[in-house]
């Protein structure tokens, strides 16, 4: 398979949580801002599992700014449900990647939606083309 030549690629990996109290507002259900915390969570191990930890990644000097968020709730999530956080990364050879989320409860959806990261420099804070490095990852993971 000619890498290169690929329009798009997909990966998912599944992360869970178990919502803290802190995580509830007073009605009881999980604070709507938390859902982007959820989010950072299943993103932070989707790299991880390609080889490509956040820390690894800003060490060679590159960063992974939102520039996009949306989020859909479906049904409240409340303290102590055990959640599954479905991360599903679309990448495209574009200076952007997208990742969808799907947040599970006993196979009910709770949230879905997407984050949007442009590639930049770490010591610039210039957009960059998407790193050999990160390329080089997403080769491994597919194969």
């Amino acid at each position: 398979m000619n890498f290169m030549n690929l329009l798009k690629i997909e990966l998912k990996h599944i992360s869970k949580v178990k919502v803290r109290y802190a995580e509830t507002d007073k009605m009881g259900f999980v604070y709507n801002g938390i859902y982007l915390t959820y989010f950072e969570v299943g993103r932070t191990e989707l790299m991880r599992s390609i080889g490509l930890p956040y820390s690894e990644f800003e060490k060679i000097g590159y960063q992974l700014p939102l520039v996009a968020a949306h989020i859909d709730f479906k049904s409240p999530a409340y303290y102590d449900d055990n959640l599954e956080i479905e991360a599903t990364l679309s990448f495209e050879l574009k200076p952007t990647m997208k990742i969808h989320y799907n947040i599970f409860r006993d196979n009910t959806t709770i949230a879905e939606g997407y984050t949007v990261h442009s590639f930049i420099n770490a010591e610039t804070k210039k957009p960059v083309k998407p790193p050999a490095v990160f390329i080089e990852s997403l080769k491994s993971a597919v194969h």
